[in-house]
């Protein structure tokens, strides 16, 4: 049964509960309040993507500059005597201190509300900008260090050529997690600089 309408005006807005919130939602079914509702819950999936990512990033420099520096067998067998293998240990702990600093800061934005650095759009660039130099920084290092390991495995296969591919892959994985949270840092700067 159709209700009608009241003689002094439009209807009225019908109750709704988005999530145990009241909202009133209009009649026609416009539901511009449950729209912004979802929008806020929206807004921090970015941020906790981000913190994934990096949180992944961080796991991954770690347990390739842990591979890289335990890999001394001897001998010729010893990555000090390789630049490449030094570059690339170099590259990871600074990818791991990156991730590090970012994951804290992070943390501290999802718990707190506030941002360690002041202003929004500062923030969001600093984010996209070390994001891009740390993901170019660790492609560089393990596109150094594939060549010469893939050479001396051509060789001999042993576990120091072993732990230089094991080494490589973490650093790589590093690269795919910070080239990721690099897209949602560039999605985060892109929605600032509309705003």
């Amino acid at each position: 049964m159709p209700k009608s309408e009241p003689a002094d005006g439009p209807p009225e807005p019908e109750a709704a509960a988005v999530d145990g919130v009241a909202t009133e939602r209009e009649p026609g079914g416009g539901g511009g309040v449950r729209s912004m509702v979802e929008r806020w819950k929206m807004d921090g999936a970015p941020a906790r993507a981000r913190l994934v990512l990096r949180g992944a990033a961080w796991v991954f420099s770690l347990l390739a500059l842990v591979v890289m520096a335990s890999n001394a067998h001897g001998g010729s067998h010893d990555f000090n005597n390789y630049p490449e293998y030094n570059y690339c240990l170099g590259i990871s702990v600074l990818a791991w201190l990156y991730a590090t600093a970012q994951v804290v800061r992070d943390a501290v934005r999802l718990s707190s509300g506030r941002d360690l650095i002041a202003e929004r759009k500062v923030s969001a660039f600093v984010d996209f900008a070390g994001d891009q130099v740390v993901a170019y920084f660790l492609i560089s290092g393990l596109s150094a260090a594939a060549p010469v390991t893939d050479y001396m495995r051509q060789k001999e296969n042993n576990l120091f050529t072993d732990s230089a591919a094991a080494s490589i892959s973490m650093a790589f994985f590093a690269f795919v997690a910070i080239g990721l949270s690099a897209l949602v840092s560039g999605y985060n700067l892109s929605m600032e600089a509309l705003v």
